[in-house]
């Protein structure tokens, strides 16, 4: 009979076999959500070597021997980069709760996670739930179950991580955050019913000051995972809060890291569609500021598995953050010759155009555009075509409608034509190449337009 320990190993490297084969066969591209094969969330974004990585949490669904069944279960992180906000690798599993000496193996509760550069070293910073059992002995203020917070170490972002033996001493609570700032001082900041922060010494692993609960910040409904970063000499902080009955994004400011913060307003409002959860964080790339979250794209119906999400983010001539309104576009300029999946919008018509599952016992497979009304239209914005050499767009699309054709224009439903073709009819999925009528350089902003009666379904456009 195989042992406990056999099936943990047993299971772990399954993992790292599949994570491995996900590295080398999965494109993943700048729409949201940012990952399109496995559920990921709480995403810490950071810069670091001139590409952004991403460093979020990793949900899983339990089986009824892991965790907590029907809730939030984690057992390991991923690493993910982008140099151009379009193309996104996997690096894989930097680290599993497997391979923590002081994590509780069978908690399944490697929650969100924060990451940063120092010194040409990478610390990795994770909360779970200790083993139950006393630590007091070998660090102070680290007792029984509840949740800690840890730091792996690595000489590259990507990996691997090594893991400290026991947890940061004093600090009990999730969401790890850590900010440095301009002086080289780094701060550890993490939420347990309030938002606390405290120095951390050169090292990175060890608090060098007392523990300060911040103030002011709103002490009905809860209120986690808060993201610190500087612009202009102000720092903000970006937190959930349940002000009604699910999470929105709001954020504070204050002349110091450690506060008082005074409350600015709102980032981005609750989820119109059932997601309770949010979690922000702040990055800055090539001048543009960008905000990730993330939401239950993939799994409408079970809102502890979600994905994660990144638009654009601005500030107003006061430096205050304007309100973003998620979208389903995302952030970077898709090349032409990529799939494009229509799906992930920047604009549609009110009637006669929605979104379904191609496959809903398998979503990962992504979204199909469905047609229903003459003159229907999606809009995709930041496409680029480059010197001009595109001859030919190819459309992936079923219809059982002899009556209708496609019209693909530039800027807007009643921009400039650019192709159109009318379509036979077909219960099957099949491609067709439509000519250009004319050349098409540069980045544009592209709308495909319905007319016809009936219904068509639109996977994903393509040129070459």
């Amino acid at each position: 009979m195989k042992s406990l320990l056999d099936i943990k190993l047993g299971l772990f490297k399954k993992s790292l076999a599949l994570a491995i084969l996900l590295v080398l066969s999965h494109e993943t591209f700048g729409q949201n959500p940012l990952v399109r094969d496995q559920f990921t969330a709480d995403p810490t974004a950071r810069v670091m070597n001139g590409k952004i990585y991403v460093f979020p949490s990793h949900d899983i669904r339990c089986e009824d021997t892991q965790g907590r069944p029907d809730w939030f279960c984690m057992e390991d992180y991923h690493v993910f980069s982008s140099s151009n906000l379009t193309d996104w690798e996997d690096h894989g599993m930097i680290l599993s709760q497997y391979q923590v000496p002081w994590v509780d193996q069978e908690s399944f509760s490697m929650w969100a996670p924060d990451a940063i550069e120092k010194d040409g070293k990478f610390y990795f910073y994770f909360p779970s739930k200790a083993k139950n059992r006393t630590l007091e002995s070998d660090a102070p203020g680290v007792n029984g179950s509840s949740f800690k917070i840890g730091v792996a170490v690595a000489e590259n972002p990507e990996g691997p991580y090594v893991p400290e033996k026991l947890p940061i001493a004093n600090v009990d609570g999730i969401d790890p955050n850590v900010f440095i700032d301009h002086d080289g001082q780094a701060y550890l900041f993490w939420s347990q019913h309030h938002f606390f922060g405290a120095k951390l010494k050169p090292n990175m692993k060890e608090l060098d000051s007392e523990v300060f609960t911040l103030k002011d910040f709103p002490d009905e409904g809860l209120k986690e995972g808060p993201f610190v970063f500087e612009r202009e000499g102000l720092y903000y902080m970006v937190y959930p809060h349940v002000e009604k009955n699910t999470e929105r994004i709001e954020y504070a400011t204050s002349d110091s890291p450690l506060g008082p913060y005074t409350f600015q307003g709102v980032v981005m409002d609750e989820s119109p569609t059932g997601c309770w959860t949010n979690h922000p964080s702040v990055a800055k790339l090539d001048e543009q500021w960008l905000f990730f979250y993330h939401h239950n794209d993939y799994s409408p119906n079970f809102d502890k598995n979600r994905s994660i999400r990144a638009d654009s983010l601005f500030f107003d001539a006061e430096g205050k953050i304007q309100k973003i309104t998620p979208t389903h576009r995302g952030i970077g300029i898709s090349k032409a010759e990529i799939k494009i999946h229509l799906d992930r919008f920047s604009n549609h018509s009110k009637d006669g155009y929605s979104i379904e599952f191609l496959n809903p016992a398998s979503p990962f497979d992504g979204w199909k555009s469905v047609f229903s009304k003459n003159g229907a239209w999606v809009q995709y914005n930041q496409v680029d075509f480059g010197n001009g050499k595109m001859k030919k767009v190819i459309l992936n699309l079923q219809s059982k409608n002899n009556d209708g054709s496609l019209e693909l224009r530039l800027g807007n439903e009643k921009g400039k034509l650019i192709a159109k073709e009318k379509i036979n009819g077909s219960s099957d999925w099949k491609e067709i190449k439509v000519d250009l009528n004319d050349e098409v350089q540069g980045v544009q902003d592209l709308v495909l337009v319905y007319k016809g009666k009936g219904n068509i379904a639109v996977d994903w456009m393509s040129f070459n």
